[in-house]
């Protein structure tokens, strides 16, 4: 059986894996802020959607092996979801997230129109992030090498607008953008208590980007 990360929040990419291996079945898992339906089943063709509040992102060990009895079988009592659920409505309560404005289209450079020409080449279309420029009073953090981000939660990725620039070529912000695409479309690797962001699939896969070699000399000659 799979061993689930200790000690920290789970991410939805691995809760969706983690299901998947346990079950045998193809999922497809979103994770709501739908306090009234917590945890909902529904077949689609071959898949199986699941659905479950948030909250279950910080369950144990216990409650998330009844989860996988319940997608088995309906039927099943589900004591330890209950009592879970009972013990944590105080975070039913917490107020989602304000609603970010995406800004795709910058002075120089329109982030959507190279996320979907990405998205076609390298993720057959699939990948489902949002993305926008990050904010202006952002752009000092371009020296400490944070020019992307992803919030694999949320599945927003935020480029820095320093490279919203004439100097900056385009393959280089692509590479900026497909790598932070690359986290919301891979996740986070999980072995017994350690998560590494940058795993050794993630590194495959970054090197199939046509100008990775291009894209790495650029950033070493820019940062001088």
């Amino acid at each position: 059986m799979q061993q689930l990360p200790l000690s920290f929040q789970i991410d939805e990419q691995y809760l969706k894996r983690f299901f998947e291996n346990e079950t045998g079945k193809n999922i497809s898992l979103v994770v709501t802020d739908n306090s009234a339906s917590m945890l909902s089943l529904r077949k689609k063709e071959t898949t199986l959607l699941v659905r479950l509040h948030r909250i279950f992102l910080s369950a144990g060990k216990e409650v998330l092996d009844e989860i996988t009895e319940f997608i088995k079988d309906k039927k099943i009592k589900t004591q330890h979801i209950r009592n879970f659920i009972n013990q944590n409505t105080h975070l039913l309560k917490i107020k989602p997230q304000k609603k970010i404005t995406l800004r795709h289209q910058g002075r120089y450079y329109n982030l959507l129109c190279i996320y979907n020409s990405l998205n076609e080449e390298y993720f057959g279309g699939e990948n489902s992030a949002s993305i926008t420029w990050g904010n202006v009073s952002c752009r000092h953090k371009a020296r400490k090498r944070t020019l992307g981000s992803c919030n694999i939660h949320s599945n927003m990725i935020r480029i820095n607008p320093v490279l919203d620039t004439k100097r900056v070529p385009q393959y280089f912000l692509e590479f900026v953008v497909y790598h932070e695409m690359l986290h919301s479309a891979i996740g986070i690797a999980v072995k017994g208590t350690r998560r590494t962001v940058h795993s050794k699939e993630f590194r495959a896969c970054e090197k199939k980007f046509r100008h990775y070699e291009k894209a790495l000399a650029w950033e070493r000659k820019s940062r001088g």
